[in-house]
């Protein structure tokens, strides 16, 4: 139980994928000037990277390790990902089409997002079982979720105060997302 609540306190807060990681930072800063598309956008990596954790780890395991071809991992994760994103874009197409259209360019992107790879190829390097896979993956994209929640949330609030012009817009985001990566290395030091 301890290993598992380790995982967890590890995928949200010392080993966030955006903030300490630097992995999937072209959403994080892309669909952050909004608190809704950035809740959408969590919500749709959280399934992703938690359903890719469970397909990439049953393909590496029964597939890819017996066999022994190892070496096609980073592939074929990538189409197990393309796959799953194509699904999950589908869905919100068909059933949120406000969240489609806000979301643009970026929901096909977590195709090509390396958070979302990121954690199938740590869950085999970490040795991680099917259950823990899961977990890791789950609590990842939560912590994804997390950070770009908490950055729109900032991001509305300077957009609505008095910032120095040659700071406003992307210049200042830039500045607030070091400011968050600064206080998330600070969980580091945080352990059970």
């Amino acid at each position: 139980m301890m290993e598992v609540i380790s995982v967890i306190i590890a995928a949200l807060f010392t080993e966030n994928f955006v903030l300490v990681k630097f992995l999937g930072i072209c959403p994080f800063l892309g669909v952050s000037k909004k608190t809704e598309t950035a809740i959408g956008m969590g919500m749709a990596v959280t399934f992703v990277m938690a359903i890719a954790s469970a397909c990439t780890w049953t393909v590496n395991h029964f597939l890819l390790e017996r066999f022994s071809l190892e070496y096609l991992q980073t592939i074929v994760f990538i189409l197990i990902i393309a796959g799953l994103v194509q699904f999950v874009e589908m869905f919100v197409k068909k059933t949120l089409p406000s969240l489609y259209s806000a979301l643009g360019i970026y929901l096909p992107l977590i195709t090509t997002n390396c958070a979302v790879l990121g954690v199938a190829l740590l869950n085999v390097q970490n040795g991680y079982g099917f259950m823990l896979s899961i977990i890791y993956g789950t609590f990842a994209a939560l912590g994804f979720s997390l950070a770009i929640v908490l950055f729109s949330g900032i991001r509305e609030y300077i957009d609505e105060n008095n910032v120095q012009e040659s700071f406003r817009g992307f210049p200042i985001a830039l500045v607030t997302a070091g400011l968050m990566a600064i206080a998330f290395t600070g969980f580091s030091g945080f352990s059970i």
